[in-house]
């Protein structure tokens, strides 16, 4: 467990160098491979854990790379499509569950999630589905509890696809134009700790937020 939890750390911190391997190794099939990671941390909420915004950015890296058989503009599309269907299956799971996921505790859910996700949704609106798009776990939970909630599908695949073009386009650009410039290069772990950091911001702010609130009450 404790080796397997090691490999998917380095390939988290090192997501270019094994991006590149992947692509060495099944040149057009990375495309499948990154449809894949996409539409399942999009699609589950037992996978938040998989990699995001590091990946879209070292996907944009990679295609701007001479020789790469991969394109940015199959990337972009592509990974679009993969989050919205990952949205849709995860709407649907949480529109076939119901209010049940708030009555009965799921081993695979994560309540302390689901909560956070609601809460969010509370404060937010409709407009959650694409804020949520730029924050780890929360995306995840956001199509999975606008299911289980009473937002209408019309207005959810609005803003899903709104989010979904943005997420991806912003990422694979920024990728794409800043990925290979030596400096950000040779400190690539540096660039995905930073872009990971400011994902996970608005939850730290959240909760120290909350902190303080308690603290005032008490």
């Amino acid at each position: 467990m404790l080796e397997l939890l090691k490999n998917f750390l380095d390939i988290i911190l090192h997501i270019d160098i094994h991006l590149q391997q992947w692509v060495t190794d099944y040149q057009t099939w990375t495309y499948l491979i990154l449809f894949l990671i996409v539409f399942m941390e999009t699609g589950f909420v037992v996978t938040p854990f998989l990699p995001g915004d590091s990946l879209l950015f070292a996907a944009g890296t990679v295609a701007a790379m001479d020789g790469n058989p991969i394109s940015l503009a199959v990337v972009i599309p592509l990974l679009v499509f993969a989050a919205f269907a990952g949205d849709n299956t995860n709407y649907f799971i949480g529109k076939s569950l119901g209010q049940k996921v708030y009555e009965k505790n799921y081993r695979l859910i994560k309540r302390e999630y689901l909560d956070k996700t609601h809460a969010f949704y509370e404060k937010h609106g409709g407009k959650t589905v694409i804020i949520a798009r730029f924050m780890p776990i929360i995306r995840t939970f956001a199509p999975f509890v606008a299911g289980v909630g009473t937002m209408s599908y019309f207005r959810f695949i609005t803003f899903s696809i709104v989010g979904a073009v943005i997420w991806v386009a912003s990422f694979g650009l920024a990728g794409y134009f800043f990925g290979n410039i030596p400096v950000v290069k040779k400190n690539f772990t540096v660039v995905i700790l930073t872009i990971i950091f400011i994902s996970i911001m608005p939850m730290i702010i959240g909760l120290f937020k909350k902190y303080i609130d308690s603290k005032r009450l008490q």
